[in-house]
């Protein structure tokens, strides 16, 4: 389906405007570029209203307009695990994040591999939590894109460019050429200024959606009554199974975890000027679970209006599945020009949250990675430089898993990316509390982790985050990530245990022979 020349006017001047002001992030908040802490950390100077935007930011994402809506339509009310995911996590913000910015603070870290090294003074631990950021790191950019291409599908942005032997679309080669160019340039800076006016628009366009479409489908009443009984409720569970409900919980719980764990979410908690504004921050954070209920429901609202069924959808769903939802939703239902400000809002809400994921998984790279094992007597200005670089080539393998794998592909690898996170937890949040923690230790549990996270994953194609465990005769379903993270915890608690016994027995041999 072609969008009209008014939806496409709007779109452009809308994008091409807020884009633009990322090219001005360098004239914002002036600061020294060239070092590593004003580039990637904007020089921790954000107060409490920046860091509310910028946290949207990351988490109002392009895929997450797209993707929850599509999770609903197909799964009903299962895909409601995003909203205690939300809670769980602004609690940790509020309870935890303020000791972690203030370690991070005093002891110059940038990065949460940074911190690693600090506590426990290993940089082969610290090597291991790096990587495992930026691996999860790519894939997730890569969704951001997808949502992208949905958005551009949704319009009728179809055109196509040939580059290095490969055709790339080329709304999706501008969006990413804009995002590169600011983020190198600008820094944090530049998403941060972006991501205000992105978060505007992301309000503008749920209020008018929760009023709008309703209304023209007859009320919320007549939406859920569109919607099938099965979709309402999560299932019972049988007598031999802990069922549905239980993987709801461990998907919510695991999510929750994993989420603030990825390197661009702890990148926009250290850039705040002060742990105060972390709590202050968490205060007001619980405002999005409610703008996330009320996005997910845009999936009930795309049942009722049956647009799955329109033979002027009909291509873009068989492209892109349920996550076409929401484009086909707001073409059906809104005038010309509101869909350029949605589509707008939800194209912005791409480029931002990729924006600081590139900028995190540079920051990992070039401290702990580039500093640590290739040039270590390197200047705070060529950390920057490699960071700048990096950051770019981020976002390449990004495009590279749009364009050379099938869109399924970029969902598949990023159910690793919960898993891989949540297996950092022991190293990065709970050795803060338990100092006793042996380094070699929590590389083994990460390693077991990690293993047993994968090969669950494999198991369904990496088609499922759910893997069923088998324990005495219980069959219970649960999120991959929290499986993964009980056997590294069991894991790095024994092993630490007996590691620290070891050493005090040897001490004590070594004082009685003196």
């Amino acid at each position: 389906m072609s969008a009209g020349p008014v939806t496409i006017s709007v779109f452009i001047t809308l994008f091409a405007a807020i884009s633009s002001l990322g090219f001005l992030a360098t004239r914002w908040k002036k600061a020294d570029l060239s070092q590593l802490s004003e580039w990637g950390l904007a020089g921790r100077r954000f107060g409490p209203l920046l860091i509310w935007f910028l946290l949207g930011g990351d988490l109002y994402t392009a895929y997450t307009f797209v993707a929850l809506p599509a999770l609903m339509m197909g799964a009903g009310a299962f895909g409601f695990f995003s909203i205690p995911v939300s809670v769980i996590s602004f609690a940790l913000v509020f309870v935890v994040f303020p000791k972690v910015w203030t370690i991070c603070a005093e002891g110059g870290f940038t990065t949460a591999a940074d911190l690693v090294e600090g506590l426990y003074g290993s940089r082969t631990l610290a090597l291991m939590i790096a990587v495992t950021g930026i691996l999860a790191t790519v894939p997730y950019i890569a969704l951001q894109l997808v949502g992208l291409e949905a958005i551009f599908a949704g319009i009728g942005l179809n055109a196509t460019v040939h580059l290095f032997g490969f055709d790339i679309e080329l709304p999706l080669f501008v969006a990413f050429a804009v995002m590169a160019g600011f983020t190198y340039n600008g820094g944090l800076r530049a998403p941060a200024m972006v991501a205000i006016f992105k978060d505007i628009l992301v309000w503008i366009t749920l209020i008018a959606a929760v009023i709008v479409i309703p209304a023209q489908l007859g009320g919320y009443g007549a939406i859920f009554d569109a919607v099938p009984a099965e979709k309402l409720l999560i299932a019972s569970s049988p007598p031999d199974s802990l069922g549905p409900h239980f993987a709801y919980f461990t998907l919510a719980l695991g999510s929750a975890l994993g989420l603030f764990l990825y390197p661009h979410t702890l990148t926009g908690l250290l850039a705040a000027s002060s742990r105060d504004v972390l709590r202050r921050n968490a205060i007001f954070l619980p405002l999005y679970s409610i703008a996330l209920a009320f996005l997910m429901l845009l999936g009930f609202m795309a049942i009722a209006a049956g647009v799955k069924d329109m033979p002027e959808f009909a291509e873009g769903f068989a492209r892109f599945g349920n996550v076409f939802a929401v484009p086909a939703l707001f073409n059906h239902m809104f005038p010309e020009w509101f869909r350029g400000v949605a589509f707008a809002t939800i194209a912005v809400g791409a480029i931002v949250p990729a924006a600081i994921m590139s900028i995190a998984g540079a920051n990992l790279f070039s401290r702990n990675i580039y500093r640590a094992y290739i040039d270590p007597k390197c200047s705070d200005g060529k950390q920057t430089q490699v960071a700048k670089v990096f950051s770019l080539s981020i976002k390449v393998g990004a495009l590279g898993f749009v364009t050379l794998l099938p869109n399924t592909s970029a969902v598949q690898f990023q159910l690793l990316g919960g898993i891989l996170m949540c297996q950092t937890l022991p190293s990065v949040i709970v050795g803060i509390y338990l100092r006793w923690l042996h380094p070699a230790a929590l590389m083994v549990g990460w390693l077991a982790g990690v293993a047993a996270g994968i090969s669950m994953a494999a198991s369904t194609g990496f088609t499922n985050s759910l893997y069923t465990l088998e324990i005495l005769g219980i069959s219970i379903p649960c999120y991959s990530a929290v499986s993964a993270l009980g056997l590294n915890l069991l894991i790095t608690f024994a092993a630490s245990a007996m590691l620290r016994v070891t050493s005090k027995d040897r001490e004590i041999r070594l004082q009685g022979g003196a």
